[in-house]
């Protein structure tokens, strides 16, 4: 069975003053089927945010734009993306008297194969229909103390640490840098990437079930109303892209992976 792809990324402010997330579907400029996905979340005070999390995105469409397929292994692409995003915010300090720094989650689909990166908070979620797959681990504090059993998920949701990152691109130090990869894609399966602003406040099966049961573009939409009405006048600015993989039409001859 042939697959089409339907995609769909969104954002809002939030009860922010300033939208500092950036989110973008990015087709790349030679090789049909290949794309990438992109969620920033940037901090920073002012608009050192802001332009942390552009930089994020910029950096990844001029690697998407030179990567090849044939000769590039994608984990590697995604990796350098984020360290050379990295690299540029931390030179950005010293220019702009800021401090900047971002959050990224990234996925490249390929014909036949998805791959995925994050450092930070800003999350990955692979639904098979409404079911969890994989969901990608934090690089936060909390997320550390559920790793070690100190704490459970729900708890975590309200931690007084919640918003301490281990991880994050423009920091001192290095940034951690996590992969991973699926060629074992069928009809049904659809990615979410998403900033804190959003995943806070669904848990991972209603995430699934909204998604499964609307397009990429309706579940956006539902899925930024909900979060809007949960933050009760206190949310942060969120951002999502939605990748589904549904059977394609016989009649169409476009966007099939």
């Amino acid at each position: 069975m042939s697959i089409a792809l339907d995609a769909c990324a969104a954002q809002h402010q939030g009860d922010r003053k300033e939208q500092q997330d950036r989110v973008a579907i990015l087709p790349h400029a030679r090789l049909r089927g290949v794309a990438l996905a992109v969620v920033a979340d940037g901090m920073g005070g002012h608009t050192g945010g802001a332009l942390a999390a552009e930089q994020v995105v910029h950096t990844a469409k001029t690697n998407l734009d030179q990567f090849s397929s044939s000769d590039e292994v994608p984990q590697r692409m995604l990796e350098n993306s984020m360290r050379e995003a990295h690299t540029m915010i931390k030179a950005s300090r010293f220019m702009n008297e800021m401090d900047p720094h971002s959050t990224a989650v990234m996925l490249l689909l390929q014909p036949g194969k998805i791959t995925w990166g994050h450092c930070g908070d800003s999350r990955l979620y692979h639904f098979r229909g409404n079911g969890l797959v994989a969901r990608s681990v934090d690089h936060s504090y909390v997320e550390y103390l559920v790793s070690i059993g100190k704490i459970t998920e729900g708890q975590a949701l309200t931690h007084p640490n919640r918003n301490v990152l281990l991880a994050s691109l423009g920091g001192q130090d290095d940034p951690k840098v996590s992969v991973s990869e699926t060629i074992d894609l069928v009809a049904g399966d659809s990615f979410v990437l998403c900033s804190d602003g959003l995943w806070a406040y669904f848990e991972d099966n209603e995430l699934g079930e909204l998604v499964a049961n609307n397009s990429a573009r309706k579940a956006c939409e539902i899925l930024i109303d909900k979060a809007r009405r949960r933050a009760k006048g206190g949310g942060d600015n969120l951002s999502l892209a939605i990748v589904k993989l549904v059977p394609a039409l016989p009649s169409k001859g476009t966007g099939r992976v």
